[in-house]
């Protein structure tokens, strides 16, 4: 992973002179072959530069850096820096996610009156071709969260993982109020129907497997030997499969009142191609003809006139492309016409 040193030792300097050090972490989102994916960093040399060793260098995280208030005009231009340092990747769409700053997100932190806030944010790009590596990669996020994608179906790990641990965890609980807190909890995030399932409960999901300790991250934070079998799904360094379950969770919202999607898809694409991204990111399927009637209604995209689609096998359908005037003919949410 390739670091601006010049960049990094001015932010590590101006850090280590205030008692917090304000991060920078980039979910970069893109969706390839109906996969949604996000940029991952292994290693975190960037992180040496404000005292923080991570507990595992070849783990995989975000990319990060630390906010330089002598370098960086403004938050989102430094979070630009960073990513450009770290990442083959210049996303366009970008917009300002969460602010986390528990105690003790950075297990091997050396500088223990140091307090990492870290700002998140949310970054959008059709995915091209660049250089990749062991260190520089698009992950599924979905290797990251495998209980979120119910396109097929109730994913199997629910049953054969967290069903049994929550069940662990519930019958684990002292008091009777507790039990039935998590009980109602565990209903609540992993309903006992597909219709019960709330596909932007992302976070609350993982932090109620955070809690229930069945996710790596839980007892590698706590220090704990685990007694229970974790529920599969890659890990990452630090607190950074919280912050990406955040924007898992705020990008399938924006999805039904905004057109975000736009964002992750090519100039020219299909009907059936949009309506594969949307699946893809809300972990669902959508009824094929309700959606072409709803996206041709919306006035969003239009026809591109004489041109098809070359993909290999079947017969060719026609193109669309996004009409980014439209957002100007629509009023906002609160705006009456």
């Amino acid at each position: 992973m390739k670091t601006d040193k010049r960049n990094a030792g001015a932010a590590g300097s101006s850090a280590r002179q205030s008692g917090v050090i304000i991060g920078l972490s980039a979910v970069i989102v893109s969706v390839d072959r109906m996969m949604p994916r996000v940029f991952i960093v292994r290693g975190a040399e960037h992180a040496l530069s404000v005292g923080i060793v991570p507990a595992d260098e070849e783990g995989d995280a975000l990319p990060f850096g630390p906010f330089d208030p002598e370098t960086h005009p403004t938050l989102e231009q430094g979070l630009r820096t960073w990513v450009r340092s770290q990442t083959p990747i210049a996303p366009g769409y970008v917009e300002q996610l969460y602010t986390f700053g528990n105690r003790g997100r950075y297990a091997g932190q050396k500088d223990d009156e140091q307090r990492v806030v870290s700002i998140g944010y949310l970054a959008l790009t059709h995915q091209e071709k660049i250089r990749t590596s062991e260190k520089v990669f698009w992950g599924g996020w979905y290797d990251y969260f495998p209980w979120e994608d119910w396109r097929q179906g109730c994913p199997p790990v629910i049953d054969a993982a967290i069903a049994p641990g929550l069940a662990r965890w519930i019958d684990d609980a002292a008091a009777k109020e507790e039990k039935s807190r998590r009980r109602a909890r565990a209903a609540l995030c992993f309903g006992a129907k597909a219709s019960d399932w709330d596909d932007e409960k992302v976070l609350d999901r993982y932090e109620l497997l955070y809690e229930a300790r069945l996710v790596h991250e839980a007892v590698r934070d706590k220090n704990l030997e685990s007694n229970t079998a974790l529920v599969p799904g890659r890990s990452m360094l630090y607190d950074h499969r919280r912050i990406l379950a955040t924007a898992m969770s705020r990008l399938r919202g924006k999805l039904k009142y905004r057109p975000v999607v736009f964002e992750l898809m090519p100039e020219e694409f299909t009907l059936l191609e949009l309506q594969k991204t949307v699946e893809a990111i809300s972990g669902h399927a959508v009824h094929k003809q309700n959606f072409r009637r709803l996206v041709e209604s919306s006035g969003m995209v239009e026809e591109i006139a004489g041109k098809k689609s070359a993909h290999a096998g079947g017969r060719p359908a026609a193109l669309f492309r996004f009409r980014r005037d439209a957002l100007l003919e629509r009023p906002a949410p609160d705006q009456k016409r």
